[in-house]
């Protein structure tokens, strides 16, 4: 479904990503996870093209392009095949929650305003937002706004649900929700990679694991390959900081 080979970011002298090789199966949910400056984030804000990757090759489903010289309309084309999920949650101030909803279908899948108002309401509905739908996002809360995030996304129906570390911007009372609310999303089938600092989080959603560091993955394979077995030096130092309070719930 989702493929990267070979990818390469630096920004001035500071190579961000090494020649990363990623991929992302229909069903996959991976949790991309290790230190803080490892290149995580900017992965995804490649494959999204919110930053333009110097090099290697990008395939989501049939569209197939090399980095270096790709067209704004593959562009344009691989951007509606997958939805970000922001840690800032970057919604429109000026807009309400179901205008912010609306905005995508609207622009990118080219839906009636009808048609778009009514999936924006149930999809708000679904994360628990239907008394919200005419506030405007300094009316909410963190957890709020991120589960309007969250709708935007899921109301795209994606191919793949980009999140940029989903909780980190949220007071810790509200990061269960928002954690509960990916779960369901995940249990419903949906195609993710996660960007994420929780780890218990990671070790009962996950079905693959990849461990980046230093613009390089280092290991990849299932959260108990990952947390409970991890064969490399490095992964064992990261990993051991952390107590799991059980095996995971589920594989997907």
């Amino acid at each position: 479904m989702l493929e990267i080979r070979d990818i390469k970011k630096s920004f001035g002298v500071n190579q961000v990503l090494n020649g990363v090789d990623f991929f992302v199966r229909e069903g996959d949910v991976v949790s991309i996870i290790g230190p803080s400056g490892s290149g995580k984030t900017t992965l995804l804000r490649c494959i999204n093209f919110l930053e333009s990757a110097d090099s290697g090759t990008i395939r989501i489903d049939d569209i197939h392009a090399d980095f270096s010289r790709i067209r704004k309309k593959e562009k344009i084309a691989m951007r509606r095949k997958t939805a970000m999920v922001f840690q800032n949650y970057a919604l429109f101030s000026n807009m309400t929650a179901l205008e912010n909803v609306m905005e995508g279908l609207v622009i990118s899948r080219k839906m009636e305003k009808n048609e778009a108002k009514e999936a924006a309401v149930r999809v708000l509905t679904k994360v628990g937002l239907s008394s919200k739908l005419d506030s405007k996002p300094h009316e909410l809360s963190g957890g709020q706004q991120q589960r309007v995030g969250i709708a935007r996304a899921a109301a795209l129906n994606p191919e793949v649900i980009l999140f940029d570390e989903p909780t980190s911007s949220l007071d810790p009372e509200m990061v269960d929700d928002i954690l509960a609310l990916i779960k369901d999303l995940a249990c419903e089938g949906a195609t993710m990679a996660i960007v994420t600092h929780e780890m218990q989080f990671a070790y009962e959603i996950s079905n693959r694991i990849v461990f980046l560091d230093k613009g390089e993955i280092l290991a990849e394979g299932s959260p108990s390959e990952i947390f409970d077995n991890p064969r490399e030096e490095r992964v064992k130092q990261f990993v051991s900081r952390f107590n799991f309070k059980r095996v995971p719930e589920y594989y997907l």
